[in-house]
């Protein structure tokens, strides 16, 4: 029997598995999504792990068990502590909407006068009761959707944990054996191309939290500025939830506005609603000018892309896929660029643009590690 396969056998196989690879990739993407979300949390832990090693000299396992531990202590321990709080105001809450419920069937009651004009909304207020009574019983049959999709999320968070632990303790395994898949004469370049993904995702990642502090920081100002109670946690949470791209501004919004509702403000002389509607207001106008003007901007420039680019790409990204493409689609962009450039120059015959100071940069650091573990031993 021939060692060697003939062109169509091998392009068969090629075939073949080509398929194979994409009918299975299909049939198994629910879990592309955790673990996505795993990597991304493993990537922004990774610099606590090299810190403990660098400083603390530890060993990589020993680093990657008090770090990981540590945050999964912390993420579990936060809703025993919040828990109870968050009840309490939840219990403040209801009986607040109820009571608005209630001054709004009153003032519904009696005819509104505007000059002339005499509005009587009395008669529909057996179609408002009755919204309401269909909204509440409707709630058994939502409570079975909530407690099934939460029991599903729980195993996708379970899965998330422990693929970000393996992420954490098998990534440098992980680059290896990728880019060992590429023929040998290749893994320079493969390794140039891959450095080069990394500067760019972290350059990514420090225009994230840039943003969420300019964001956190105007929002702040603004709330103190008009008398919103509780405004520097308000603008705290609302530059923290800037990551989630226009659903997690909305959270922080509807936040806003349920405290001005109720609470009002602390010294402008303005009734709850039309301070809700300044609160609006000039949420609408800041949030415009980030999604407009700054998240483009920073983001761009962090990554090499081009504004207008990046504020269509993450639209684009929110109405087709979701959340979660929205938060890593101009990363994934810049990255396919750079891998899109390297087979453009192959293709063409022409020398590769590659980073050469990005290998020797590694190779200095790794020069200096095995230097201090040598005047260790």
């Amino acid at each position: 029997m021939s060692k060697n396969w003939s062109t169509p056998a091998r392009y068969l196989i090629l075939v073949l598995s080509i398929i194979l690879v994409v009918a299975l990739g299909w049939y198994i993407r629910p879990i592309f999504q955790p673990l996505v979300i795993a990597g991304l949390f493993a990537y922004i832990m990774m610099p606590l792990v090299n810190l403990m090693k660098d400083r603390f000299g530890l060993k990589h396992k020993l680093a990657v068990n008090l770090v990981y531990f540590l945050s999964l202590g912390l993420v579990l321990a936060s809703p025993v502590l919040f828990i109870p709080e968050l009840i309490a105001q939840i219990q403040v809450f209801s009986n607040d909407l109820v009571r608005i419920y209630e001054e709004a069937l009153v003032f519904l009651s009696e005819p509104i006068r505007v000059g002339t004009f005499v509005f009587d909304a009395s008669d529909y207020l057996v179609e408002l009761e009755s919204s309401v009574l269909a909204v509440l019983t409707g709630l058994p049959e939502q409570a079975l959707h909530i407690i099934e999709s939460t029991s599903r999320n729980a195993a996708w968070f379970f899965v998330i944990i422990v693929a970000v632990y393996y992420f954490l303790l098998d990534w440098d395994k992980l680059r290896e054996l990728l880019i060992r898949q590429a023929p040998e004469k290749y893994r320079r370049d493969a390794r140039l191309i891959f450095l080069e993904i990394k500067e760019l995702w972290a350059a990514y990642l420090r225009s994230q939290i840039a943003l969420m502090a300019i964001v956190g920081t105007v929002f702040t100002i603004a709330w103190f500025s008009i008398g919103l109670p509780g405004a520097l946690i308000i603008g705290i949470l609302t530059g923290l939830l800037n990551i989630i791209p226009d659903v997690g501004p909305m959270v922080a919004m509807v936040i806003a506005l349920a405290v001005a509702l109720l609470e009002g403000s602390l010294f402008l002389p303005i009734s709850n609603f039309w301070f809700a509607v300044l609160i609006f207001i000039i949420f609408l106008v800041l949030v415009n000018l980030k999604n407009i003007w700054l998240r483009p901007r920073l983001m761009g420039r962090s990554v090499h892309l081009h504004e207008g680019l990046v504020f269509v790409a993450i639209m684009a990204a929110v109405l087709i896929q979701g959340i979660l493409s929205a938060i890593v689609i101009v990363p994934v962009i810049a990255s396919a660029l750079v891998i899109g450039r390297y087979l453009k120059a192959g293709v063409l015959g022409l020398e590769p643009n590659l980073r050469e100071d990005l290998l020797e940069e590694i190779e200095v650091v790794e020069d200096m590690k095995e230097e201090a573990d040598e005047t260790e031993l």
